[in-house]
């Protein structure tokens, strides 16, 4: 990357991978002859089933502002910041023109596909963040200035280029060499993408010529023309369409048949799509069973693969946004505060219904939480009066400074046996 950002600098450009780094990796036309970008790659079903799981998952978890509790020195739980401008803004409403939801969808969804995402930042006149406004990737760049060396935003503004400071932008980049700027996944993986896209327009050429012969009729001597459209018409009445597929062929008077291609189940066509679904699924960790494949899934694993997906594939996720709503739409002073923004995924993280009651039990049981916790967890209103707010616990058990209190137990003595017994 040391000489990347030598070359890219000496040309004034930016240290973040740019179109031609793409190139010099071979992006572009794939070797299919497709060629492969954020936008035709979206009509292959496998990366736009993967896109979509990524980014409805992560818009339907609430994002929370919450700040710290402190007792004295000592940080004791956490409440909601209500009162704050940014936490109606991630949970409700991020501007005019859309719910948060939405926002979060859109952002992933250029995240998973172009690698970055971009938000204009409206603030008030005390730097507290008031709007959240959509900037499309397309026209949208971050690059690092090769004379001052700080990161600038340019973007189009109704045809006029504008630089945006790195304040006014909320950029969440994925995966990347230099920190700045996250590599396209579609261009990244263009060949193993190109090649899906080619399996699935071979397929839907296939059918819908039909004709599964896929070869040359041969006739010893000349047909006239009147007998040549006879045939013709006749072949494609008769064999041509999706109606006549696998019917037999009849040939005239010493035609012969010649195959001239090897059949779709020969050439093993549904299993080169099913990896090519694999293998865009593993671009993005996303289970097979999410994509609907369940060649591979039963009643007894899908829980343990959602649970995997949710641990594996959407913590890193979500840890990525919120240490970036942290960094950018938190100012150094709120965060000594004790602001900070967490995404709600315990809905998430539920198992089936037997253990999630069994565990829930547990903690009840053993004084972790109330009954008033119980039902809000399950989305159900406290109980009326102040009873729900007590904590229980078994009664075998007694804290260890209640037991340090207790009085030492007399040793039992065992009465001697009488003489002569």
């Amino acid at each position: 990357m040391g000489l990347i950002k030598n070359i890219t600098e000496g040309f004034g450009l930016s240290s973040a991978a740019p179109d031609w780094f793409y190139n010099w990796l071979g992006a572009g036309p794939s070797k299919t002859g497709i060629n492969v970008n954020e936008q035709t790659a979206m009509r292959f079903t496998a990366v736009f089933a993967c896109i979509r799981v990524l980014s409805e998952t992560l818009a339907s978890m609430p994002i929370i502002l919450y700040k710290d509790r402190k007792i004295g020195d000592k940080s004791s739980g956490k409440d909601r910041a209500v009162d704050h401008p940014l936490y109606d803004i991630l949970k409700t409403a991020p501007n005019k023109e859309m719910p948060s939801m939405i926002l979060k969808e859109t952002m992933m969804g250029h995240v998973c596909s172009s690698g970055n995402c971009y938000s204009q930042v409206q603030r008030n006149r005390r730097g507290e963040v008031v709007g959240l406004n959509l900037l499309p990737w397309t026209v949208t760049n971050v690059i690092r200035n090769a004379i001052t060396y700080e990161i600038e935003y340019w973007t189009n503004d109704r045809g006029k280029q504008i630089m945006l400071n790195p304040e006014e932008v909320f950029h969440i980049p994925g995966l990347g060499f230099d920190g700045v700027k996250g590599y396209s996944p579609i261009k990244m993986a263009m060949e193993a993408i190109g090649l899906g896209i080619a399996a699935e327009a071979f397929g839907a050429s296939f059918f819908g010529n039909g004709a599964t012969m896929s070869g040359i009729a041969e006739y010893e001597g000349k047909l006239s023309d009147t007998g040549f459209n006879r045939f013709k018409d006749s072949f494609n009445e008769t064999y041509a369409g999706l109606g006549n597929v696998k019917k037999v062929l009849f040939l005239e008077s010493g035609s012969k048949f010649h195959q001239l291609t090897i059949p779709p189940n020969e050439a093993q066509f549904l299993e080169t799509r099913r990896f090519q679904k694999e293998e865009v699924a593993s671009i993005y960790r996303v289970p097979l069973h999410l994509i609907q494949d369940l060649q591979k899934s039963s009643n007894n694993n899908i829980e343990h693969q959602s649970l995997e997906f949710v641990m594996y594939t959407m913590l890193p996720w979500f840890t990525r946004w919120e240490q970036f709503i942290n960094f950018k739409l938190l100012t150094k002073g709120e965060r000594k505060q004790g602001y900070f923004a967490e995404f709600l995924i315990n809905a998430l993280m539920r198992g089936d219904a037997k253990s999630r009651s069994y565990m829930l039990h547990l903690m009840r049981q053993d004084g972790v939480i109330n009954a008033d916790q119980w039902l809000e967890l399950e989305n159900m209103n406290p109980q009326e009066g102040e009873g729900g707010k007590a904590y229980l616990i078994n009664g075998n058990f007694i804290s260890v400074e209640t037991a340090a209190k207790q009085p030492p137990r007399q040793a039992q003595q065992t009465p001697k046996p009488a003489e002569g017994g």
